[in-house]
């Protein structure tokens, strides 16, 4: 026997949609369980949606899973219920859950029919009733794809629907697109600490670097917050648990929360959705390792086919987990989806160990293969250089030290030398101690690669100012490279050559001269005398008898030099470049200030043909030709050139390089000399507050800055500021450099004259003894340090009132500066004022004003009318003068009165 089965449908399923009224303050949206925080401009676009008629108005919130699409919905239908009716919100994620979402409005809005109508029956019956009215909100959350709301708002020409969607794309014609971001920096530490305060009272010391860590996501804040308050964990010990427990944490959910609500399950979901496509997750797997932002889309080239990576490119794009920028043709991911990317998880397909260390690997060699080729000496490669320095950083910060590989220490270590190059001390020893250490214990201590990264840390701490640190490195380099490579090997002369310029640091010359002697024979033996290392190594010796103080033979090697590298490297190439401008320096030094002029502009002339406004050695030509200009007397020549090399330094370099620092010195130096001595102060001052502040106080030229400000206090009239801060820059001077150091000597030497200007002669005699003393047997009595210190010995002497002992010293002191620099230097030219200046004191007025005037008019003759040497010396012989005057009318004054008597 067959029974039909009948349903008897009540009343209300005949009435028609049209008629059916909601009934009042409907509603199934319930508010976000966490306080909602900013999103002000998200609202305001919620808030001024267009409205057209005989349309819908629809907006689609879109953006990375965990930004807080869903929680801006939820605000902001709650907050603005009463203006709809009904408010409803459907979980959109699928064409079956709208289905079901939809049921449950036509059920909500006619109980009765719960019962008795079929899911399809009632969705059709929803759609019917939204068609039919108006001043309702319909949100439907997490949209996976645009058409699957299609046929919906194809039925639909009023009200107001609200979409949430982590696609970023596909919105055309279908909403009007609101583009959701991170939280910004004050508003992710506000709903943290929101979060962690509710209850009892939390350390929230460390708030800051959490919300930092996490990108400033909502759902990452929201649920670190929450752990922090459930688990009594402090901020700064969450960090340390999300450095060693990564996996844990970014899988865990606050207790009775969501626990597909991770951020492991979000990052997850998302690729199982282009799961027919794996390399999306490869492209994740590989960014992951770079800097968040402006990552070039280049660095992703080797992983498929250029239709491939694009299509891919574009579905991940599209899923809101990357955001591709095509006017600079990068991309930025947020730093969270990386952190992900890179924690392994057995469990998760899309982060299986073996994947992230293979992608860790492309993405190492991907920025290997992007770097310039060669050194990073030419600045027109110095944009790539800084482009990809971020993701050189996160790569090195987000790799364990034990798991690097050689190809990462190689990566490292030339990252290292851009940055040595760049004046980034600081940050290039951390590169290159990290690649040398990694490259011992990868390929060994022996390994050519090891020996090049010991090299360049051994010259980064040159360039920091630590020759004491650098010295024992290229020992151990040289005493390598002879053992593994032999006594003849280019390599070795170039260790021997790097070591004997690190004992010239350490204010050793003489032992870096028998060096520089044994390298230069070795190259013209090996390579022969045309060779370019041969030039090299002849340019290093003349520079180190310079620094000896043999300025003649220096001058002699320089200019040999200088002719063999124009007939072989030419005029324009770098090395001749180099020891022109040495040679200039030597000219320079030794007071030929003309001839050393000459050389500057020259030099500046082919840097910038051959070299470019911008490059380092132009800066340079340009700051020493100012310099010479300032030596000459010619301060107001020398201004605009100091002004603009320092502006272009600023702009190549920035505000901290060396050489900007060094050109602000220079500047200061240059107001100093021209009597503007509080502008000097003021920006002597400035530069060191910028060593202060890179936490590079102790470096050589921090400490001669230091020096220069207490000689323009001294100048000013400052005594007690400038006898502390010579106090301080000799004991800082002694502990970095060493007592021996000539620098140090020259230290004791300026707190020795802050004594004498203040007139305590009694501490200022010792101190210029021990200066002379120390000189003789360190640098040898004809070293320009050494005389320099027997003539301020002199002065006190004669200061003092001791003549009879300043005019001997006086005396030596011409006669040596006469032998090694001639009777026109600078030094000669001073030694005869201060000669003169004793006889003076002595009372022989006669033989003082001989000596002024025959060294006038020398002055007259070499430096010229407005040289401030000139003008000393003018005014010493004319109050000489004056005084010889005085005394013939006081003795004529006295006779008579003898004769009255």
């Amino acid at each position: 026997m067959h029974f039909e089965q009948t349903v008897t449908l009540p009343k209300e399923a005949f009435t028609p949609a049209a008629s059916v009224a909601c009934p009042p303050g409907l509603t199934n949206v319930l508010k976000p369980p966490r306080p909602f925080i900013g999103r002000d401009r998200e609202v305001a676009l919620l808030d001024h949606a267009v409205l057209n008629p005989g349309a819908a108005a629809v907006q689609a919130v879109h953006g990375l899973g965990g930004i807080g699409k869903s929680s801006l919905a939820a605000h902001w239908a709650v907050t603005r219920a009463a203006e709809y009716s009904p408010a409803w919100w459907v979980t959109a994620d699928s064409p079956a859950s709208i289905d079901a979402g939809l049921a449950l409005l036509a059920t909500a809005l006619q109980p009765a029919l719960a019962q008795v109508l079929s899911q399809e029956a009632l969705r059709e019956r929803a759609l019917q009733w939204l068609a039919a009215h108006d001043g309702w909100l319909l949100v439907l959350d997490n949209v996976a794809d645009p058409s699957d709301i299609e046929p919906l708002l194809a039925r639909v020409a009023t009200g107001r629907i609200l979409i949430t969607s982590r696609r970023a794309t596909g919105w055309h014609g279908v909403a009007a697109p609101v583009a959701l971001d991170v939280l910004s920096h004050a508003e992710a530490v506000e709903l943290f600490t929101e979060i962690l305060t509710h209850g009892p009272p939390h350390d929230a010391d460390g708030t800051d670097e959490v919300c930092a860590a996490l990108g400033y996501l909502p759902l990452a804040v929201e649920q670190a917050a929450a752990f922090c308050a459930e688990t009594g964990t402090s901020p700064h010990a969450y960090l340390d648990l999300l450095a060693r427990y990564p996996a844990d944490l970014y899988a865990s959910a606050a207790e009775g929360g969501d626990s597909s609500r991770t951020m492991a399950r979000i990052w997850h979901l998302s690729l199982d959705r282009m799961a027919d496509e794996p390399i999306t997750g490869q492209i994740l797997r590989t960014l992951a390792w770079y800097a968040p932002d402006a990552i070039p889309r280049s660095l992703l080239a080797s992983l498929a086919s250029a239709p491939t990576l694009l299509r891919a490119l574009g579905r991940l794009a599209a899923h809101s987990m990357l955001t591709l920028h095509s006017e600079t043709n990068d991309l930025t991911v947020h730093r969270l989806v990386q952190a992900v990317a890179r924690t392994p998880d057995p469990s998760d397909p899309h982060r299986q160990p073996a994947d992230i260390a293979d992608a860790c690997i492309r993405a190492t060699a991907a920025l290997a293969q992007a770097l310039p080729a060669g050194h990073a000496e030419d600045p027109v490669s110095w944009p790539i250089w800084r482009a990809l320095l971020p993701h050189a950083d996160s790569l090195a910060g987000c790799l364990p030290h034990d798991s690097e590989t050689a190809d990462t220490a190689r990566l490292l270590n030339r990252m290292g030398q851009f940055l040595l190059r760049e004046g980034s001390i600081t940050r290039s020893l951390t590169y290159i101690q990290r690649s040398l250490a990694s490259l011992e214990r990868t390929v060994g201590a022996e390994h050519h690669d090891t020996l090049a990264a010991r090299n360049n840390l051994a010259q980064a701490y040159l360039l920091a100012g630590d020759p004491k640190r650098a010295a024992p490195l290229f020992e151990q380099l040289l005493a390598d490279s002879v053992r593994l490579l032999g006594e003849d090997h280019p390599d070795t002369l170039t260790a021997r050559n790097n070591l004997a310029q690190a004992y010239q640091s350490v204010g050793n010359p003489k032992r870096a001269i028998p060096m520089l002697e044994r390298t230069l024979t070795d190259s013209v033996r090996v390579s022969g005398k045309d060779h370019p290392s041969t030039l090299t190594a002849q340019s290093s010796l003349a520079g180190a008898h310079m620094l000896a103080g043999s300025l003649r033979q220096a001058i002699q090697m320089f200019e040999q030099a200088l002719t063999d590298s124009l007939r072989i490297l030419g005029e324009d190439h770098l090395g001749t470049f180099s020891i022109r401008n040495n040679l200039a320096a030597t000219f320079h030094a030794a007071g030929d200030v003309k001839r050393a002029t000459q050389l500057y502009e020259e030099s500046l002339s082919i840097g910038i043909r051959v070299l470019g406004e911008n490059h380092p050695g132009t800066l340079t030509s340009r700051n020493n030709l100012a310099y010479a200009y300032v030596s000459a007397g010619e301060i107001k020549r020398a201004f605009p050139l100091y002004e603009r090399t320092l502006a272009d330094s600023i702009r190549v370099h920035g505000e901290e390089h060396p050489s900007t620092l060094t050109t602000r010195n220079n500047i200061a130096t240059a107001y100093r000399l021209a009597g503007d001595l509080e502008r000097a102060i003021r920006m002597y001052e400035q530069t060191l507050a910028v060593y202060a502040r890179i936490s590079d106080e102790d470096h050589p030229d921090a400490l001669t800055v230091r020096s220069n400000l207490a000689t323009t206090y001294r100048q000013a009239g400052y005594s007690g500021r400038a006898i502390s801060l010579c106090e301080r820059t000799l004991a800082d001077g002694i502990r970095v450099q060493g007592e021996e150091h000539p620098h140090t000597l020259i230290k004791r030497n300026n707190l020795a004259t802050a004594y004498r200007q203040a007139g305590n002669l009694e501490r200022a005699i010792p101190l210029y003894e021990k200066g002379v003393t120390d000189c003789l047997r360190i640098l040898g009595e004809e070293h320009h340090e050494t005389l320099t210190a027997q003539d301020n010995l002199a002065s006190a002497y004669a200061s003092a009132g001791n003549p009879e002992q300043a005019i001997p010293l006086h005396k030596k002191v011409v006669t040596g500066w006469v032998r090694i620099l001639g009777e026109d230097h600078l030094s000669t030219l001073t030694a005869h004022n201060n000669l003169a200046y004793a006889y003076r004191l002595e009372g022989d007025l006669g033989q003082a004003i001989l000596i002024y005037k025959r060294t006038l008019t020398n002055c007259l003759r070499i430096l010229g009318k407005s040289h401030p040497i000139t003008q000393t010396v003018q005014g010493n012989l004319d109050s000489a003068r004056r005084q010889r005057i005085r005394n013939r009318v006081t003795r004529a004054k006295r006779t008579a009165r003898r004769k009255k008597g």
